[in-house]
């Protein structure tokens, strides 16, 4: 049953793609940004699947597992606070890229600051810490796979044929068909998930009864701190805030700020964008609470399993089938985005500045053929996945963010002087990665999040580089 659920789903989403592509994936404007056309609707759910994905079916219910219920106002709250960003920087972006056909984010920078080596900079790190985040879906498809069929397809054989699927419908149709399948895999995501919760929930005894057991177990999962104090106050503040900085920075996401019909369809996106995820986010989190009257003892990489093992324990085999299909489509609708978006970015920003005489069909080749390389890279990075699903994501996360500062002072804040720009990045990402390995004492975060001390002294970097423009000219 599990496989034809799986044989069935895959039918379905591959030929749905492909409708109406044929003449979106030409020119690197249909190919990379569907021609600038898509709807509110569409624009909503290609967001939205493209965010929430493995990080949200298995890294939420894991960390409500580890740390409980403060991990869902934290991440609730926060994603939901984007918006603010997308209005901010969502519009600019969005009016500049009408104007003068942007498609990469590091085309904008360029224009607006006439600095090649702060666009290469710029890309780069969008690369580089894309990677992670990208290889996070490939571990979840591979995860989800090897449980829901018992070890029968082996976790890195699930992880090779989800991605050629993803690699297959990419490769043909590019956003248009991206757009397509995410607009699928966004309600399918939230409809099984809802029904998850309705089916384990009732397993256990009920919804209520059920987090009974479970606070007399361990009432620090209830609390605003979480377990073992996860979050104490100025982290909590940090991870609260930080959402805002960290998702217009990803390459997927602020590509998708090019390719709305029009500015009110972005704005109206951006406002669905702020309501939805204080709903679907309790979701995951509520089956990895309750995992702990059924998995008491799990820890590391375990703790990421635990909503198909509730699954496996608490629902029929098919239903199980139904809604890690509903998983592997989130995995996917942010593979697919981060394979087209790394490409893109490739291609215009590192390719086509050296051979200016590329025609617009060979530039989709290029791209075509960049997609491959890095789903086989992000399946290099998948056979060593780092110890949790969270930690993994976060240091994506925070490496993107580092961008912010600069490409606020470039659109909202009268601009950036390069050389500050520059230097705001590199610091911020040598700072980061300290953290990260512990080779900066923590003690220098004052008890907050390390990703918010980063961007604190980037943001004092560009302000400091704008005030030594406007009194010596320093560029």
């Amino acid at each position: 049953m599990i496989y034809l659920i799986l044989i069935a789903y895959i039918a379905i989403v591959f030929l749905g793609s492909l409708s109406g592509t044929s003449t979106n994936a030409k020119s690197p404007e249909g190919y990379f940004l569907a021609n600038r056309g898509l709807g509110t609707l569409a624009l909503f759910f290609t967001i939205l699947a493209t965010n929430f994905s493995a990080f949200y079916f298995l890294g939420f219910a894991g960390a409500g597992y580890r740390v409980g219920y403060a991990h869902y106002v934290m991440m609730a709250l926060g994603t939901g606070f984007a918006c603010i960003s997308f209005y901010i920087l969502g519009a600019k972006i969005w009016v500049l890229g009408k104007n003068h056909g942007f498609i990469t984010p590091a085309e904008l920078i360029y224009h607006q600051t006439g600095s090649k080596a702060l666009r290469w900079i710029f890309a780069s790190i969008m690369l580089l810490f894309t990677f992670p985040y990208l290889a996070l879906q490939i571990i979840g498809a591979g995860y989800i796979l090897e449980n829901i069929t018992n070890g029968a397809i082996p976790y890195i054989w699930g992880t090779t044929l989800l991605t050629i699927f993803t690699i297959a419908y990419v490769w043909i149709g590019g956003m248009k068909s991206v757009a397509k399948t995410d607009l699928k895999q966004g309600l399918l995501m939230i409809f099984l998930m809802l029904v998850a919760v309705v089916v384990i929930s009732n397993s256990v005894g009920g919804l209520t009864a059920a987090h009974e057991k479970v606070y007399a177990l361990q009432p620090e999962l209830f609390s605003r701190e979480g377990t073992g104090n996860a979050f104490p106050p100025k982290k909590w503040f940090s991870l609260l805030i930080f959402w805002v900085f960290c998702i217009p920075m990803f390459p997927q996401i602020f590509m998708r700020f090019y390719i709305a019909k029009d500015i009110n369809t972005l704005k109206k996106s951006a406002l669905l964008y702020g309501l939805i995820p204080l709903f679907i986010s309790i979701l995951p989190v509520i089956i990895g609470v309750l995992g702990h009257l059924t998995f008491p003892d799990l820890t590391g990489k375990a703790t990421d399993q635990i909503l198909p093992k509730m699954l496996a324990a608490h629902s029929p085999e098919w239903f199980a089938g139904l809604v890690m299909t509903g998983a592997l489509a989130a995995f996917m609708s942010t593979l697919d985005s981060q394979l087209l978006a790394l490409s893109t970015i490739v291609t215009r920003d590192f390719i086509l500045p050296f051979r200016e005489n590329v025609g617009l069909e060979q530039q989709v080749f290029f791209g075509r053929i960049w997609v491959v390389i890095f789903a086989i890279v992000g399946l290099l990075i998948a056979a060593q996945p780092f110890d949790t699903i969270d930690d993994m994501g976060r240091l994506s996360f925070g490496g993107l963010a580092v961008l912010f500062p600069t490409t606020f002072m470039t659109l909202r804040g009268g601009g950036v002087a390069p050389f500050f720009g520059i230097l705001s990045i590199i610091v911020g990402e040598w700072l980061l990665l300290g953290f990260y390995y512990q080779k900066i004492p923590s003690e220098y975060l004052f008890g907050f999040d390390r990703s918010i001390i980063v961007l604190a002294v980037c943001f004092g970097i560009v302000f400091l580089g704008k005030l030594f423009d406007q009194k010596w000219g320093i560029k």
